[in-house]
């Protein structure tokens, strides 16, 4: 029984972009584990950028970096 948790941050992860992450991530399991997809939970986290550090700040803050 195969648990993905697929973290990301809030930034404008669709419905769509879900449907297919959790689509692609068991279709994977399966060809390549042999895990039936019934049997299969992919869970996403949305995290906000004011939560999500990378290189000593924030994504927030490095966001506004890059668009300024």
């Amino acid at each position: 029984m195969p648990y993905v948790h697929i973290r990301v941050t809030d930034e404008g992860v669709s419905a769509e972009h879900k449907r297919l992450l959790i689509e692609g991530t068991t279709q994977l399991l399966q060809q390549v584990l042999g895990k039936p997809p019934a049997s299969t939970f992919v869970v996403i986290e949305e995290v906000p950028t004011d939560n999500w550090g990378v290189g000593g700040e924030t994504v927030t803050a490095v966001r506004q970096r890059e668009r300024g």
